[in-house]
């Protein structure tokens, strides 16, 4: 008999047994919904009922006389699952599981479905785009981005595992001065060879480039302000002057070569500004010269990208690039529509979208969860000199996504939600509501590393491919004094997967709306909450198999009476239910929550009890295949995370 949602299972059976009760005792009396706790201890049974409490308001009964009423019209004959029930406390109803057919169906079940344990499927498949990373082209991925990839590549790997066929994305963000300003340090240079990854190649070029043409900027502005403005407006340009040039010191410490070749040419250029507006404006129309340019450039970054996530074991399925939408037309004729709505008007030579009147003219208020008394304000399609903003293009990108998939799951950080929420409104506003309510905004916080302040435009920042360097690196020294037998090769491969698993893990299992303090210490812990912990107790697990070379041929389920083997079935049993969670409710971090948990109270039980020499062998029998279903639940769970579940370490 196997299950695939054994705790389920068992809920269901209380569900029904307690509302044939209350119809049985209370047959004139609307009952409210049946609904379940999980009891703070396994003494008050397996889930537990406050249902008597509202009763209690409407027959005019104290609650626990009601339960005790209750329980004693409960008839638990038809399912198996359920041992007793109980009335406790003030009027809780307590029901108890009937452990050794509850644990056999577990533990067969797991043994089963193996890979694919916990994986509980949706009776709706649905095609679902997920876009992750987005990173603009134009500096390697740091680990200030790095958060966005490793919850986009779980939330794609959790939704797949539900069933729905799902497409990982990633937006190239092309358009817009940021590629201007590298495709214009990239001309001045004479369009060298990437030296070293390209990506990294580029973010130099494209630093050097933004820290020479703001010093230019910033000395002009300067010395024609300092009669017409007051003191303090030049001593602020002359402090972020100040900034910049250390900048440019460091810059030309580092990179001596290319920071002399790149300032001689643009000293020759009289106006950079004009050079690299010209680009924005000729990129964004697709004049073929800057078109052949800013994409060449942009195809190097993506390169080094597509390294970085390779190595981070991310895959993507399809790579949009923003200008093709302009090149397309898409943009102009998504634009057009617009203008024929009530809701867009100009300001001088700007195109504005009235988003606060789409919202009153379709009531979105409670829908999108704003509050009485907010004003949105009103988004900028178009610039004074024609051109679009990143939203505005977004718009047909949205609606082209919505043609190919059912649910469309936006990871963007927090701090783009106002814009995410313009570009939903404008999708109401071209008549596309039903489809604006699959677009949905999975924001998360930032990462911060405490005592660095990450600035990309100034060249400060710690790239993902230094951190998942260095992670592997201290997971080498790690693995090398827990395991000094291993050869060394060997030693290298889990390093590999321990570091790069811990850099993933300590990405994901923060709630996404709290920040993540990215330190050492934390992510590399081998004692409690990171992915080497997890790592180690599935590896402890493995080892604990290979050393009784045997499989359990006759458990005895009825003889794990010890609290923590309890618990630990229990949460076996229970992992299909915080999969459809993660899935329904689009929380990756609880998957992390729930494998920190098992491993926690696995390593209770590997410390406290004895497994191959248990006595009688029945018992030692049950305690094997808990250590195997055990090994195969904290497996799946890293699985969702894309994290490995080495069998050594």
């Amino acid at each position: 008999m196997t299950s695939v949602n054994p705790f389920t299972e068992f809920r269901n059976g209380c569900e029904i047994a307690l509302g044939d009760a209350l119809n049985k005792i209370l047959p004139k009396v609307s009952v409210p919904s049946i609904t379940f706790e999980i009891p703070p201890s396994l003494q008050f049974g397996e889930l537990s009922s406050s249902i008597c409490f509202e009763l209690a308001k409407k027959t005019k009964k104290k609650p626990f006389q009601l339960a005790e009423q209750i329980v004693k019209a409960v008839n638990i004959s038809p399912f198996p699952l359920i041992q007793s029930v109980k009335a406790a406390g003030e009027g809780y109803i307590n029901f108890y599981a009937n452990f050794a057919k509850f644990s056999s169906l577990t533990f067969e079940s797991i043994r089963i479905l193996d890979a694919e344990y916990g994986y509980v499927k949706t009776d709706e498949p649905r095609r679902i785009i997920v876009e992750h990373t987005s990173v603009n082209p134009i500096h390697p991925i740091h680990v200030g981005h790095a958060r966005n990839p490793v919850l986009g590549d779980a939330l794609a790997r959790i939704l797949r595992a539900q069933g729905h066929t799902v497409f990982r994305h990633y937006y190239v963000d092309d358009v817009g001065r940021q590629t201007a300003v590298i495709a214009y340090g990239y001309e001045k240079l004479g369009k060298p060879k990437p030296e070293g990854k390209p990506d990294h190649f580029i973010g130099i070029i494209y630093t050097t480039t933004s820290c020479i043409t703001e010093i230019q900027r910033l000395k002009r502005e300067v010395g024609q302000t300092k009669e017409s403005v007051p003191a303090e407006e030049v001593t602020e340009l002359q402090r972020e002057l100040d900034d910049w040039a250390s900048v440019a010191v460091d810059l030309e410490g580092r990179f001596p070569k290319l920071f002399n070749q790149l300032l001689n040419a643009i000293n020759k250029d009289k106006n950079p500004e004009s050079k690299m507006s010209s680009f924005v404006r000729e990129y964004e129309a697709g004049e073929e010269e800057v078109k052949q340019l800013i994409r060449e450039v942009c195809q190097l970054c993506i390169e080094g990208f597509r390294e970085t996530l390779d190595r981070a074991g991310i895959f993507l399925d399809s790579w949009d690039w923003e200008s093709s939408l302009a090149w397309s037309g898409d943009v102009t004729r998504t634009l057009e529509q617009l203008k024929k709505t009530p809701y867009v008007f100009r300001v001088g030579n700007v195109l504005e979208f009235d988003a606060e009147k789409v919202v009153r003219d379709f009531d979105l208020k409670e829908t999108l969860g704003l509050r009485e008394g907010y004003e949105l304000p009103s988004l900028t399609l178009v610039r004074a000199d024609g051109t679009t903003l990143y939203t505005t293009r977004d718009i047909p990108y949205s609606l082209w996504k919505l043609q190919r998939a059912e649910k469309v799951i936006n990871v963007v950080g927090m701090e783009q939600k106002l814009s995410q929420l313009q570009l939903k409104l404008a999708l109401y506003a071209l008549g596309y509501g039903d489809q604006a309510k699959n677009l949905i905004h999975f924001a998360y916080n930032l990462v911060t590393l405490p005592g660095y302040t990450m600035s990309s435009r100034r060249g400060r920042y710690v790239t993902l491919d230094e951190v998942m360097t260095e992670a592997v690196k201290r997971a080498y020294e790690e693995v090398s004094k827990r395991s000094p037998h291993l050869p060394d090769e060997q030693k290298r491969q889990i390093s590999d997967i321990v570091g790069i698993g811990a850099m993933k893990y300590a990405l994901v299992e923060v709630d996404p709306m709290k920040s993540v303090a990215f330190t050492w210490d934390r992510v590399l812990d081998f004692e409690k909450n990171s992915a080497p912990y997890i790592q180690y107790s599935h590896a402890r697990a493995c080892s604990i198999l290979r050393k009784a070379s045997r499989k359990p041929e006759n458990p005895d389920y009825s003889l794990l009476t010890n609290p923590v083997e309890r618990d630990i079935t229990i949460m076996l049993a229970r992992f299909p239910e915080v999969f459809v969670d993660a899935a329904e409710n689009l929380r990756p971090n609880t998957i992390a929550d729930f494998a920190n948990a098992l491993a926690d109270k696995f390593n209770t039980f590997y410390t406290a009890l004895r497994v191959i020499g248990a006595e009688p062998v029945e018992l030692s029998d049950a305690r094997l295949a808990l250590v195997d279903a055990t090994r195969m639940v904290l497996r799946n769970a890293l699985n969702l995370l894309g994290i490995e579940a080495p069998e050594r370490m």
